[in-house]
């Protein structure tokens, strides 16, 4: 089975032809204003370079910051109208009342609340008040607006309130686009309710890019599958993509990861993934990146879906270098994507990371004489940038012990010598393009996060139900049922609730299964 892996950053576009686990070409392409463009140019690019018909691709597999970017700045948003249900409980804090006010400006529509929702141990704050909710519909239809984020207290305890408000405004409001919170969030009102909003505002755009991707891969006569990749390194069907875009978020850097783990078949151990502007840093565990257990802002707005944990320094090939005094700094301003233009190893006045490469005799590219450094300061900002790195990935690391690290991206030239902390320090064949290939290997995944309660199952049933329930979703989404393995599965007591209370949550993952029924 031929696929491809495409995975659109702010800089470049990468795209890699697979043939099962084997890379067969991979290429890199200025990102362009029209990301459905550039897309189609990168595929039919790569399919010239390789000489396959477009016949013989099978699935098509793309990586994209787009809904990121255009939620941080604020663009291409639509307006919401927030539901929540708590009365009397959950009123001081209102909905949009934690963002920053450019964002709140271009999203918040309605703010309507009514009686329902749950306690942290299952019991009911009050009956749902389902003519309030109908009251509520008839407000939001004067108000026009179309998308709707329903958030119930206490859900991802008890879904029952938001999926029949979900009803009752499905059935006022034909057409209307509706977002529960429990499909994405996890513990914690203002944080779900954050991401349901968040959603929503992103979902005529999913629905539009997911056309102009489609319509990209048919100008090109694929006849491919499509899909997207999601923030846990798995796969999402354009369908889904549309209904849940948020789950996009941070899909860059994991691709990287799942990519690096990939192609030197390192499962646990850091991940520095070094691109034009930023260096990411990851952590596999079983081959996955590791998700971050913390509350994750994005724009300003606090949230609590699930997300790697990865820690962005401004460190990149296009990052400028700075001599004040008898010091060096290192970004975090870059010249970007116009590296060619801008770096003094290809003519231009900015003195970049990339140009700090040639001079000490690292990279080839360009003309070294045209950097305008003496030997001594070469070797001080090379020194500069190492430690940066060094400095954050002691950040990451979880023990003092020496880790492997696995070095990916373009920017990777910018290492040269052992990094402190670090026992191995590999970069396989392909790690420019590592994103690429992450897209492509991506798997189904299914996850469950659930309050069970100790006094109704013992804890051996309960971690059992959680992985049954976990898999169960990932067969409905495509996954192999043959192949599902278990990515996580942590259980967390709550010592305040009465009942010997636990939160799980449980992810698996396997392999994407074709048309035909056979493994991808």
């Amino acid at each position: 089975m031929l696929k491809i892996g495409v995975d659109v950053g702010g800089t470049n576009t990468d795209a890699a032809l697979m043939a099962g686990d084997r890379v067969l070409a991979s290429l890199k392409r200025a990102t362009t204003e029209d990301v459905a463009g550039g897309v189609r140019a990168a595929i039919h690019d790569l399919l010239e370079t390789s000489g396959e018909a477009p016949a013989r691709i099978r699935s098509v597999m793309i990586g994209t910051t787009q809904f990121t970017n255009a939620f941080v700045q604020g663009v291409d948003l639509s307006r919401v109208a927030a539901v929540r249900i708590g009365l009397p409980a959950a009123r001081d804090i209102p909905p949009f009342f934690t963002w920053p006010e450019r964002l709140e400006k271009v999203v918040s529509g309605a703010v309507l609340m009514v009686g329902g929702g749950h306690e942290f141990d299952g019991r009911e704050i009050g009956p749902l008040d389902e003519a309030g909710l109908r009251g509520c519909a008839e407000a939001i239809r004067v108000t026009g607006l179309t998308e709707i984020a329903v958030t119930a207290v206490f859900s991802q305890l008890n879904k029952d309130h938001e999926v029949r408000a979900g009803a009752i405004f499905a059935e006022a409001l034909p057409g209307a686009s509706i977002t529960l919170s429990h499909e994405i969030g996890r513990t914690g009102l203002l944080e779900r309710e954050n991401a349901a909003l968040m959603n929503a505002s992103l979902r005529p755009l999913a629905r539009t890019v997911v056309a102009s991707y489609r319509r990209a891969l048919a100008d090109l006569g694929l006849s491919a599958r499509l899909f997207v990749s999601q923030n846990d390194g798995s796969l999402m069907s354009p369908e889904r993509v549309a209904n849940y875009p948020v789950l996009t978020f941070a899909a860059g850097p994991t691709n990287s990861l799942r990519g690096a783990a990939h192609l030197s078949g390192v499962q646990d151990g850091l991940v520095v993934d070094i691109g034009g502007t930023t260096a990411d840093i990851g952590i596999l565990a079983n081959g996955f990146p590791r998700q971050s257990a913390l509350h994750v802002d994005i724009g300003g707005v606090r949230t609590n879906f699930r997300m790697p944990d990865i820690l962005s320094i401004g460190v990149g090939g296009g990052s400028r270098i700075r001599f004040d005094g008898d010091g060096v700094s290192v970004g975090p301003d870059s010249v970007g994507f116009r590296l060619t233009e801008s770096a003094q190893a290809f003519g231009g006045e900015d003195l970049t990371a990339t140009d700090v490469a040639v001079a000490v005799g690292r990279a080839s590219f360009g003309d070294q004489s045209r950097v305008r450094l003496s030997p001594e300061a070469a070797v001080a900002a090379d020194e500069a940038i190492h430690l940066r790195l060094e400095a954050a990935l002691d950040q990451m690391k979880t023990s003092s012990a020496p880790a492997r690290l696995v070095l990916v991206g373009g920017g990777a030239i910018l290492v040269g010598r052992p990094l402190q902390g670090v026992a191995e320090v590999s970069s396989p064949e392909h790690a420019s393009v590592a994103n690429a290939v992450g897209a492509a290997i991506g798997r189904i995944s299914g996850e469950v996060d659930r309050i069970f309660f100790g006094a109704d199952m013992p804890r051996d049933e309960i971690l059992a139900t959680a992985r049954a329930e976990a898999e169960a979703e990932a067969r409905a989404l495509g996954a192999d049922p043959d192949d599902l393995q278990l990515i996580e599965l942590e259980e967390f007591p709550l010592q305040y609730v009465a009942g010997g209370a636990v939160r799980v949550v449980c992810r698996v993952a396997g392999d994407l299964l074709d048309r035909n029924g056979d493994a991808a």
